[in-house]
């Protein structure tokens, strides 16, 4: 198993999939997976759970209506509730997005075209399944969608510089819902802070593109300021 792409190249090569073959995943590929989640669920305080050979999530009417095929394994992002668990399944989500694809795997991040499947994962009574990922081997690569100036989503109190257009940049590259790409970046004063659009799963998106921003301006784990 080989690690052929850096993140940026992740980020230019992946692109939503939907329909996946009958092909298992190697083993050797779950548990690079699996201690990816494990640390994530370690920096994020979350119970992030890998699914493996389970059908019955994606086999009903609206998986068939979200256009999925063929998909057996996921990613189960589960957290304790709290007024962040949205913002921060988006940003862990992402970063196992990102590793899959190093790893030579197709995902898809999907809101409500499954099927909760109660014996495939562990929710406690205070946690909340927040979203599912696909995952597996794509019967193609996907698509890749509509992208916006970095004009359309900054507001900044001067000229921009470079680590903040890289970084969004490559926000501009990250998944968000109906690729609508609601979210802006702000710069004031050399600080940056990230504002979520309004509609369904923004804050999810938000994570999503605060950890793409993070890789693109060459900052992982920087300190945002309220929005």
């Amino acid at each position: 198993m080989e690690q052929t792409m850096d993140l940026m190249e992740a980020m230019h090569a992946r692109h939503s999939v939907r329909r996946y073959k009958a092909q298992p995943l190697a083993a050797e590929l779950i548990a690079a997976l699996q201690a990816e989640i494990d640390a994530c669920n370690h920096a994020g305080g979350l119970h992030i759970q890998l699914v493996t050979n389970e059908p019955k999530a994606f086999s009903g009417m609206m998986a068939r209506y979200g256009k999925f095929s063929g998909v057996t394994n996921y990613i189960a992002m589960i957290g304790k509730k709290a007024p962040d668990l949205a913002e921060k399944c988006g940003y862990y989500g992402e970063r196992l997005v990102l590793r899959a694809q190093q790893l030579g795997l197709n995902t898809c991040w999907v809101a409500m075209t499954y099927s909760k499947v109660k014996t495939a994962y562990t929710v406690a009574p205070d946690e909340k399944l927040c979203i599912v990922i696909a995952l597996g081997y794509g019967e193609n690569q996907g698509a890749s969608h509509a992208v916006k100036t970095i004009e359309q989503v900054t507001q900044a109190d001067g000229p921009l510089p470079d680590w903040f257009r890289s970084g969004v940049q490559a926000a501009l590259l990250a998944p968000t819902a109906m690729n609508q790409q609601k979210f802006r970046f702000v710069l004031r004063g050399g600080r940056v802070a990230a504002k979520p659009g309004m509609g369904f799963y923004s804050k999810i998106d938000l994570g999503i593109v605060k950890y793409h921003f993070e890789i693109g301006a060459g900052m992982p784990g920087m300190k945002w300021e309220n929005a």
